[in-house]
Parts: C-alpha cells; structure tokens; sequence
C-alpha cells in the first residue's frame, strides 16, 4: 500500500523556532533531544513527522531489529556483531528515518525490552525482546504529554538519549543494545510541569503557541487546505525547497566535527549563563553544542558570537531559576544588553 505524503516541514508557516530546534537536534543527537512546550494544534506533531519525512534513507543491517548502521562497527548490537564475525560482512537496506511514539500508559518493560531469564537459565543464551527504544534506534521517538508520563519512565528516555545506548538488567544478567534517537517531547504546561530536574536535561526547549498575525493565519489555512486536497500535488510543490534543506542538514552533520570554539565564545557563553542566573554546567555545555551545529548548519567552522545567541532561548529558556528577563525575547540584542548590565554590575563592584 502506497504512503500517504506527510506535510511538507519547510510549507510549516512560522514557528520558526521549534523548526530549528528539531534542525539542530537531526544535525547533532547529542543534543539530548528537544521539549516543545505550548498549546494543541501548533503544528508539533506535523513538524517531527515532517522532519523525519524530509530527511534521506539510512542504510541498516538487514534484519536486525535495532537498525545498527552496517558502517559503524563500535555501536553495533551483540547479534550483529556475532555476525560480522562470523560472516566478515554484513547485509544491509535503506529505509527512511522512522517516528515511534510512547504511549502515555507505557511500562517500564515495554519502554526498555525485557529479558528471558527463564532462557538464559536453561540454555546459557540471552534472549532479549525489544522495547520501544530499540525501535526508536537511528529513528525520532516522539513523546506527546511527556509531563504525563512517570518521573522514573521519563528518566530512562533522557539517559538513552543522553548516552546513546539501553543497558537491561535482570537477577545479574544483563543486555546492551544501541539505543541514538532524536528525543521529541511536547507538553501543554496547563496540563502540570515536569520536575525541573527533568526539564534541565532535555537540550533544547522552545515554547510556542497560536500564531496572532492574520495573513500568517490565512496562509496557515490555505496550505492546509491544499494538502488535504492533493497530498502528492503538494509534495511535489515543495520538494525543490526539501532537497535543499536536507542537503544543508547532510552537509553539516559532515562539517560538525571540524567546527572550533574559542575560548572569548565559551567566556561569552559562561557570562550569558551567569547573568541569566542559570544553576549548573549543563546549560554551558548544551549552549557550546547547539552553538556548533548551528555553526555547521550555517557551513562555518568557527563558533561566532551570533550562533552563541541564536541558541540562547532554546538552551536556557527552562534552565533559569529566575526570570528577570521573562517578557525579553532572548534575541542577539537582549543578550549585548545582559552582557552590558553585568559588566556595569563587575566595574561597580571593584
């Protein structure tokens, strides 16, 4: 059966911010995954699924259920590196970037696998079912209402995120698989918040709500409109403007090894922190990273003050412990302007 065309990311009016929050996050995994936080029907779930619809094949082992990549032999599960060398090659198939959603009622079986124990016993082997991570593998797993979900499940999510592998562990056997997703959580904070805890350790976050500007809103409709109508009419419409911003992804994922930062940028970065009133290194460490990929995604190799700012909101909107800023849009010039008051604050002082 034929694929039913997704929307077009780059036909999605506005929200830029969130559109270049997931940008960043496909350029860069290690970001630890994005929190989209606002009202229903802001084009969340049409931006994920259209990121993963723009983006080209991955090539995966034939048959193995994690989707290991054939040409990186170190994040390969224990079944595929078994048959590697056994067989010295491994078969491998394209297949688009997939969307896995958790479901709110997930368990913690469901969400990292489960280990027969019973098997391991009597035969010495390890069978190991796979859960929703190993699903998510090379993929996005999209999280709707992740404020929702258990503390201890939403726990889990960020450290396969953050490391990049799922270790099951059961009556001292134990299972590792590859687990690198891009991590998409979305939440209405009418509904609750998360623990800071938690919110700290999602990279990026980006707030969004109804767009107010009415040709914006018109367009919004008539794009719509016209996808309902013809789906593949509208693929092709946008598909010159697609390769282009999938060609720009590829090219800085190539780049983002080779991009440096200097030490007057991680000052920059230290400064901005520290006058936001931010707790914690994370929120540094986030900022250098996102700093760099937009760098890359930019196709410099130098960190500049202006990528520094571009990710500030995004990096440090949920890290701040106070908002003095909190009706400032953290743009380039609100941050010359914290930057300026806590020198002023600096020379008073000495």
């Amino acid at each position: 059966m034929k694929r039913r065309q997704v929307f077009p990311f780059t036909a999605i009016v506005g929200q830029d911010k969130m559109k270049l929050g997931l940008v960043l996050n496909a350029v860069n995994p290690r970001l630890s995954g994005i929190l989209i936080r606002g009202e229903k029907g802001t084009a969340k779930s049409t931006a994920v699924r259209a990121l993963a619809a723009l983006l080209p094949e991955i090539a995966v082992v034939d048959g193995c259920p994690f989707r290991c990549d054939p040409g990186a032999p170190l994040k390969l599960c224990p079944e595929c590196r078994e048959r590697l060398e056994r067989e010295g090659a491994l078969p491998s198939v394209a297949q688009k970037m997939r969307v896995v959603d958790l479901p709110i009622n997930a368990t913690e079986d469901r969400v990292v696998g489960t280990l027969d124990l019973e098997h391991a016993i009597q035969k010495g082997e390890k069978r190991f079912e796979p859960g929703v991570l190993a699903e998510a593998n090379r993929g996005i797993l999209y999280v709707d209402e992740v404020n929702l979900l258990d503390d201890h499940i939403v726990d889990v999510l960020l450290d396969s995120a953050a490391m990049g592998v799922n270790t099951v562990e059961r009556e001292g056997v134990s299972y590792t698989h590859p687990a690198e997703f891009i991590l998409v959580g979305t939440m209405n904070p009418e509904e609750g918040e998360l623990r800071p805890q938690l919110l700290d350790r999602f990279g990026l976050c980006v707030h969004i709500g109804g767009i107010a500007d009415q040709e914006s809103r018109v367009e919004i409709v008539k794009r719509w409109a016209a996808y309902e109508d013809g789906p593949e009419a509208m693929a092709e419409k946008w598909a010159a403007k697609e390769r282009e911003v999938a060609e720009r992804i590829l090219r800085a994922k190539e780049l983002l090894p080779r991009v440096q930062v200097s030490d007057a940028i991680l000052t920059r970065i230290a400064n901005i922190s520290i006058a936001l009133g931010v707790d914690g290194h994370r929120s540094d460490l986030v900022m250098m990273k996102a700093a760099k990929t937009i760098a890359a995604y930019e196709g410099r190799e130098e960190v500049g003050p202006e990528d520094v700012d571009a990710c500030v909101d995004l990096a440090l909107s949920h890290r701040m412990r106070r908002r003095p800023f909190e009706d400032m849009v953290l743009d380039g010039k609100s941050v010359e302007s914290i930057l300026n008051e806590r020198t002023k604050k600096a020379q008073t002082r000495y």
